[in-house]
């Protein structure tokens, strides 16, 4: 059995993380299969792949980012024959190609043409005329999709004609959350983790500080970890904002690394401020898993993550006030850290604990593979629509 896995990116931020899991997962169900991964480039991934990829390719991939639309619209566009045929080939020598995210267009073209091997994960929610862009490309390469959320299928619009899922990210956590130690007897430790942005609203937390009281400030240490995507600017403008508004004592600005569990072991809250819809929420996630509580936007698939009022708050997106009125609450009453962080933890492990979500992947490449006629698949009853 040969199976082809293809990736967009190289590092180990939240998609990196979701598709070396569906890489893990595959392998769990079909453990003598030859698996192929393709890469854009050498990146800290490899490490967490190599266990379970017969090999890595490094391809140059034809993927649709924002920043690189002028670029891909002009001088790369006579490439893009070569990579669909060069996508095509191997999809066709191949028994499954599961290619992860809507954004690599060469494979998203080349499906058209063979999509009883495709499957398509769909992990992000893009807006204006990505979404269109991209919304037409899965239509074109009726292939199987796999959603990553409700509120990410809502955002495409399930296309009824093939088959489609929603199997929420299945994420790797510690045994056992950590304890609640924050009591009010020292500083309120608050982390938000991600890559730095226009979406991610680190300006948000550090707007919502800037306009709490001098003495509650001073009651707070904030940590905001992650780095850039091929620039240096945003984090340059957010260091001067952090300077600009006074905070440089309160808040420390750490670069990104592939593991942030010593992040969530200093943390007693999480923000996940985004001003922008969230495909699923890694973070908030991770954090439920830690035993952390989260603030949250209410958008996008961050509302099927946190339960506002039980594991966490959901907040009107983009809102600085609404976090300030949060962050204060919490150093009035500091006894509600516990509750919500025991019932974050138990829905990570009912609803996003890889055990829990694992198993789903195999299942579908098996329901794929018996469709087909190759032996040894699993047994699943077919099913049009979304499966839940």
């Amino acid at each position: 059995m040969r199976i082809a896995c293809i990736h967009q990116g190289w590092e180990l931020y939240g998609s990196d993380r979701s598709f070396a899991e569906s890489v893990a997962a595959l392998r769990e169900a079909y453990p003598e299969a030859e698996i192929e991964v393709v890469l854009p480039r050498p990146g800290p991934i490899v490490d967490i792949l190599q266990p379970h990829a017969t090999r890595i390719l490094f391809e140059p991939l034809w993927i649709l980012r924002r920043k690189a639309l002028l670029r891909l619209a002009t001088v790369d566009v006579p490439r893009l024959p070569n990579s669909v045929l060069r996508a095509l080939r191997r999809i066709q020598s191949f028994d499954l190609v599961y290619v992860n995210t809507s954004v690599i267009v060469d494979y998203a073209l080349a499906a058209r043409f063979s999509r009883d091997r495709t499957i398509l994960h769909i992990h992000e929610i893009p807006e204006g005329l990505a979404l269109t862009v991209l919304r037409r490309l899965i239509g074109w390469s009726r292939s199987e999709l796999i959603f990553n959320s409700k509120a990410t299928r809502d955002a495409f619009g399930d296309p009824k004609a093939v088959l489609t899922h929603v199997v929420y990210n299945g994420v790797e956590g510690p045994a056992v959350p950590l304890a609640v130690t924050y009591d009010g007897t020292r500083p309120l430790r608050v982390l938000l983790l991600g890559r730095i942005n226009r979406i991610k609203g680190q300006d948000v937390l550090l707007d919502a500080i800037a306009a709490m009281p001098p003495s509650a400030r001073e009651k707070l240490e904030v940590r905001i970890v992650g780095s850039a995507f091929d620039s240096d600017e945003p984090e340059r403008e957010l260091r001067e904002r952090i300077e600009r508004l006074g905070l440089q004592d309160l808040v420390t600005l750490l670069p990104f690394i592939p593991d942030p569990s010593q992040h969530y072991a200093w943390a007693d809250v999480v923000t996940v401020p985004s001003k922008r819809p969230e495909s699923l929420g890694r973070v908030a996630i991770e954090a439920m898993a830690w035993g952390r509580p989260v603030i949250a936007s209410a958008i996008g698939g961050l509302m099927e993550v946190v339960e506002t009022g039980r594991t966490g708050w959901t907040l009107p997106p983009g809102d600085p006030h609404a976090l300030k009125a949060t962050l204060l609450e919490l150093l009035d009453d500091p006894a509600k850290l516990v509750p919500f962080a025991a019932a974050g933890r138990l829905r990570y492990e009912n609803l996003f604990s890889r055990d829990a979500v694992s198993a789903t992947i195999g299942r579908i490449a098996g329901q794929k593979f018996e469709r087909r006629g190759i032996a040894g698949a699993f047994g699943l009853q077919e099913e049009r629509g979304a499966a839940e």
